[in-house]
């Protein structure tokens, strides 16, 4: 679905932006437009891929006007951008608010005006039950892709919005592993929060996969999730000893915000809750027209959701989706993983 259609991703010049970048052009799109902030990350990513498809916009979803803009004949936006460094955003929570919700209105408002066929904004497993700032704002976000569908009429709208929800991207930009490398590399303590943390995990090529086909077979109000592995800590010190020489570690105990473990489905979700091969879909009651009076709360038709996505099942066997109950990666994977990001 991807040929010649022109490609707009906020937040762009990021580590999951770039890695996108890279995959949609070898899927012979039209054009990509990257919106950002930063024009030093903007220039360097121009002078790393050099492709004539590319186009750099500077600007902030916080401005509206400049969104219109820049959506003008667009066909699929993938929304990126985000405050999203948790104990930053505890001490500057209206900062996060601005963005990540009135921003994330301002991608949907201008998407409608401009007619963009999909729109995905991209989740996290900290929006689920949130204990933080910055969950909360991702969840606001999530409740306003999916609703977004709600008032507009099919007739005079393509527009589809659809949110995508996942974890840790591993050897990301702020994340554990390249701060643990880096500690490990000077030779200082690795900091451990709590050794008894889990966390998921997901490769980038994995999660470009997800994203990417959680896009194409979309139709609208939907919240995809992968199915992923997930890990310890004491799992992710091994892995990392078995690539450099072991150094001491201090537990410093949680930060504020964080969880012990993450969480991708929470139980009030399951409900709604349906597996599609190698991911699940939340879908949205609001958009089914059945309700099943006796529990209070809309029901599917079987029939009608084969139609619209071949193969689903609904989801009986499972409470919650954690990082704590999740299929765990094993020590030998992990090292691999972590020595494919070649940050050693």
């Amino acid at each position: 679905m991807y040929k010649g259609k022109k490609i707009l991703i906020t937040g762009g010049t990021g580590s999951l932006g770039q890695a996108l970048t890279k995959k949609l052009l070898e899927m012979e799109v039209d054009t990509i437009r990257i919106l950002s902030r930063n024009e030093d990350k903007q220039i360097r990513m121009e002078n790393e891929i050099k492709d004539d498809r590319l186009r750099f916009f500077l600007g902030d979803i916080r401005d509206k006007e400049r969104l219109i803009q820049s959506f003008e004949n667009i066909d699929i936006v993938f929304h990126a951008a985000a405050l999203k460094h948790v104990p930053k955003i505890e001490y500057n929570p209206f900062e996060a608010i601005k963005t990540n919700i009135f921003g994330s209105q301002n991608v949907i408002d201008a998407s409608i005006v401009q007619d963009v066929e999909k729109v995905v904004c991209i989740g996290t497993d900290k929006a689920v039950s949130p204990l933080n700032t910055y969950g909360a704002t991702k969840l606001i976000m999530e409740k306003l892709f999916v609703s977004a569908n709600n008032y507009l009429s099919e007739d005079e709208h393509r527009t589809k919005f659809v949110a995508v929800r996942y974890g840790n991207v591993l050897g990301s930009n702020g994340s554990v592993v390249p701060k643990f490398i880096q500690q490990l590399k000077l030779r200082k303590p690795i900091s451990i929060t709590d050794y008894r943390m889990t966390r998921f995990t997901i490769t980038m090529n994995d999660a470009l996969d997800f994203i990417l086909k959680s896009t194409e077979i979309a139709k609208g109000s939907e919240v995809f999730i992968p199915k992923m592995v997930s890990y310890d800590m004491k799992v992710l010190l091994s892995s990392l000893y078995n690539l450099s020489e072991k150094t001491s570690e201090d537990e410093i105990g949680i930060r504020p915000g964080e969880k012990l473990h993450e969480v991708l489905i929470n139980s009030d979700e399951l409900p709604y809750t349906y597996e599609i091969g190698n991911l699940f879909v939340i879908l949205s009651p609001l958009i089914h027209p059945s309700i099943d009076s006796s529990a209070n709360m809309r029901s599917f038709n079987d029939e009608e959701l084969n139609q619209r996505y071949p193969g689903i099942k609904k989801v009986n066997d499972m409470n919650t989706y954690s990082s704590d109950n999740a299929d765990k990666v094993s020590q030998e994977n992990l090292t691999k993983m972590i020595s494919n990001l070649r940050l050693f």
